[in-house]
């Protein structure tokens, strides 16, 4: 489905992508192989106890923390977004935001189609796309695209 918008909700487990244009939403879910959710507070905490430990998982900083980025995850989410014109990405935490800084360094064409990232809950799919409809009527007036007119 080509489509000119798209928004994103992501966290760090899973990310909703749905584009859409003015009658057809198509949906995708895209689920992090990361184990671990957290990031940071295990500093040296746990060493390598629990099979825990920069050699135990490859999602470990060697100081003992977590990573913050999963970068596979990040560039599946990117990947599913090539070809749409604008994107809304959100979310309730830091994911986005990392996801937005992963599209800047390595996904640059999607980087370009991101117009904003902000704060959001957990609302559902059909919430998501209503609010994503709201925000592009701002820039829908504006665009140049013949499928929107």
């Amino acid at each position: 489905m080509t489509t000119y918008h798209a928004i994103v909700w992501i966290d760090r487990r899973e990310a909703h992508v749905l584009m859409f244009d003015r009658e057809h939403v198509e949906s995708q879910r895209i689920k992090s192989r990361s184990h671990h959710v957290a990031t940071g507070g295990h500093a040296g905490s746990h060493g390598m106890k629990h099979g825990r430990g920069p050699s135990a998982s490859g999602h470990h900083s060697g100081s003992g923390g977590h990573d913050n980025a999963d970068e596979t995850f990040y560039h599946s989410v990117a990947q599913a977004l090539v070809g749409v014109h604008e994107v809304l990405v959100t979310g309730p935490a830091e994911a986005k935001s990392e996801f937005r800084t992963h599209c800047q360094r390595h996904d640059k064409a999607v980087d370009k189609a991101i117009v904003d990232v902000v704060t959001c809950d957990h609302p559902s799919d059909p919430q998501l796309v209503a609010m994503a409809r709201k925000y592009f009527q701002k820039y829908d007036q504006r665009a140049a695209d013949p499928s929107q007119r």
